[in-house]
């Protein structure tokens, strides 16, 4: 897949692995998905606070690896995680891939007070959206358009199932 855009998600297992998932679409809108797959790899690294992307990076850079040239990655979960770029995962991923990333996250993050909320869906409850090498609000208007009904954009949806494996990958 030339210039796709990608959404990403992990998945921690009880055997000791992650897994990892991507859904590729043609569009930042995710409306027409091309391919998807996941990827499964040992954790070295154990959970440290503030430290989370070193157990993410490893199975998003395997689930990553067969995706070609993007130009987004959608990550659940911040870029950065305060209005002075302390670095979330988004900042890790959008560093080691150099495409814009912007990170979707459900929960509010305390020092995250310059994540753009976004509503969808009806819901009552706002998404938490961040970004790396896209202006935030470019990055919030796309996940307002983002294909889906529901408050979660349906590619990180699919994302999420794919890694926690309740449903297989095509």
């Amino acid at each position: 897949m030339e210039s796709g855009c990608a959404a990403v998600d992990v998945c921690y297992l009880t055997s000791g692995s992650a897994r990892a998932a991507i859904v590729i679409a043609e569009g930042p809108d995710f409306a027409a998905v091309c391919a998807e797959w996941t990827a499964e790899v040992s954790i070295q690294a154990p959970y440290s606070p503030g430290q989370f992307f070193r157990r993410e990076l490893p199975p998003l850079r395997a689930v990553l690896a067969g995706a070609g040239r993007l130009r987004l990655i959608v990550v659940d979960g911040y870029v950065d995680l305060d209005p002075g770029g302390r670095p979330g995962l988004g900042a890790y991923v959008h560093q080691e891939f150099a495409v814009p990333v912007i990170g979707v996250a459900k929960t509010a993050f305390r020092t995250a007070t310059h994540a753009i909320e976004v509503s969808r869906g009806g819901s009552a409850r706002p998404l938490f959206v961040t970004a790396a090498g896209i202006p935030l609000a470019e990055a919030a208007s796309l996940v307002r358009a983002m294909a889906g009904r529901y408050r979660l954009p349906d590619a990180l949806r699919r994302a999420d199932a794919l890694a926690r494996g309740v449903v297989s990958s095509s």
